[in-house]
Formats: structure tokens, C-alpha cells, sequence
């Protein structure tokens, strides 16, 4: 199965809220740990190596673009 690229998250406003309020009271380290935490825990959820390889390489790619 291929990684969906297509918006698939019924509120991406509320989502984009919950990932910013889990981070309101953290250190910039702790901030990091919880995002390392929160990708481990999707990858375990998705389960396919492949998928996963595949958001990491889109993710990257993603940062190299001008903004």
C-alpha cells in the first residue's frame, strides 16, 4: 500500500491544534523527544517498512524546498 498523500484527516485544524497543545509546556528538548515519540508509535501503528521509509523520504525531501 503506498503512502497516501491526499488529506485524510477529518479535522486537520484540530489536529494541527492537539500537536501544538501537546508541545505548550515542554523544553525544546522534550519537544523533540515527544515528536520521535509520537513517529515511533504511528510507524509501530502502520506497520509497513516500506510506507514508512517512503513518509521519512517525503518528510526530507520536504525540508530541502525553499520556503
Amino acid at each position: 500500500m503506498p503512502l497516501k498523500r491526499d488529506p485524510n484527516v477529518p479535522d486537520p485544524d484540530g489536529f494541527y491544534a492537539a500537536i501544538i497543545d501537546a508541545h505548550s509546556d515542554l523544553d525544546d528538548a522534550q519537544s523533540a523527544a515527544l515528536n520521535t515519540r509520537l513517529v515511533l508509535l504511528l510507524a509501530n501503528h502502520i506497520g509497513d517498512p516500506d510506507v514508512v521509509r517512503e513518509a521519512i523520504a517525503a518528510a526530507r525531501r520536504s525540508l530541502d524546498r525553499p520556503a
